[in-house]
């Protein structure tokens, strides 16, 4: 029989916050799902109603921290995915800063995203 391995200390800080982030999410995407498939079928859902949702600042903040917290869960989890496949060195310091970057650039675009449907100038 094998032995369980994970790139995960379970004492360590990443594997706490995998944990909490998943939390989050799962509560986040049930608010998702009951607002925007229960209370109003997506299909029903307009561009302008959309706006006018993050131009309120509890749901443009909700919207902005699930970017950042969804981002970090899932480059977090690949990240460890590849490190359970058993890359080391220098392939998996470049892949790295790889998922860092990208992640970067998804958060900042997800924001200007944001941004512009809630009407916060770009400039």
């Amino acid at each position: 029989m094998s032995e369980h391995y994970s790139s995960f200390d379970r004492a360590g800080t990443l594997w706490l916050l995998q944990r909490i982030t998943a939390a989050f999410l799962i509560v986040v995407l049930a608010f998702h799902f009951f607002l925007l498939h229960f209370v109003s079928h997506a299909s029903e859902i307009t561009f302008a109603q959309s706006q006018w949702r993050m131009q309120d600042l509890g749901y443009y903040s909700l919207m902005v921290l699930f970017l950042i917290t969804a981002t970090f869960h899932g480059v977090n989890g690949v990240y460890n995915a590849i490190v359970n496949q058993g890359l080391t060195g220098t392939p998996l310091t470049a892949i790295k800063w790889l998922l860092i970057a990208a992640s970067a650039l998804l958060i900042v675009q997800g924001i200007r995203t944001a941004n512009a449907m809630a009407g916060i100038p770009l400039y």
